[in-house]
């Protein structure tokens, strides 16, 4: 068995700090780094990319809705799909350009706060995010929550993509996310967090808030960067993964 540990990174601007970058790009394997609509600026975006050269870090694009007061997690309706392409194809490219300045390369994308919860729900969505992103290169894989209508979308559509489940987050009987403002949406202590990441690998399946369990096929494992002890929770989440002889290694 092998899985990937991602985190969104990259979420400081100007003189607003926001995560511990350095600390969990030293534990994760994979980061997605914001394009500057949810989070992010340019210099913040290159600094990022470079401490992920650095560590030998998977580059991906988080591209969001163009919220930085409400850091991309609320969610707009009514913006048409072109509108939405050249969205996310602006914040892909953005990511791009810098990468290569580093000499490195964008391998993935992953869309970010309500515009991934939107697409989880909504197959038409999905369809719309998921062509944007093959306009810009057929090879982005596409990190999708596992058993939703953005990873059946995925599959559909023939994208590349790898399936995503979350350390830090409570789960809908559906395996869609339960809303940051229901209690109990977020966890927080570490060994349960890495307890249900081993749990949901070894079984392929994740237990929602009712118990119900919903089978995934996972390759990567989210840590929200901006959880107030995100490397706790992700060294957590590694040595637990490690010690179990489950192998923590990039998927791309």
């Amino acid at each position: 068995m092998r899985i990937d540990i991602n985190s969104d990174l990259g979420e400081s601007f100007g003189p607003w700090r926001k995560g511990h970058d350095e600390e969990l790009l030293s534990i994760v394997t994979s980061a997605n780094i914001a394009c500057g609509f949810h989070a992010g600026d340019p210099l913040e975006m290159r600094k990022t990319v470079a401490i992920c050269r650095r560590n030998d870090v998977g580059i991906g694009a988080h591209p969001g809705f163009n919220d930085l007061i409400g850091f991309g997690r609320r969610e707009i309706s009514g913006i048409p799909p072109d509108e939405l392409k050249a969205m996310v194809i602006y914040q892909i490219g953005a990511l791009q350009a810098i990468a290569a300045a580093e000499q490195g390369a964008v391998t993935h994308v992953k869309m970010h706060g309500a515009l991934a919860n939107m697409a989880s729900r909504s197959e038409k969505l999905a369809e719309i995010l998921i062509a944007a992103v093959q306009e810009v290169a057929a090879d982005l894989i596409i990190i999708a929550i596992a058993s939703t209508g953005l990873e059946s979308a995925a599959q559909r559509l023939g994208a590349p993509y790898v399936g995503e489940i979350f350390a830090d987050r409570a789960y809908n009987d559906d395996g869609t996310l339960v809303s940051r403002s229901q209690p109990g949406a977020m966890i927080r202590q570490p060994e349960q967090c890495a307890e249900n990441v081993l749990r949901a690998v070894e079984s392929g399946a994740l237990t929602s808030q009712n118990g119900v369990k919903v089978p995934v096929s996972a390759g990567t494992v989210c840590v929200h960067g901006d959880t107030p002890n995100s490397v706790a929770i992700a060294a957590a989440v590694r040595e637990r993964l490690d010690q179990s002889g489950v192998e923590v290694r990039r998927f791309a």
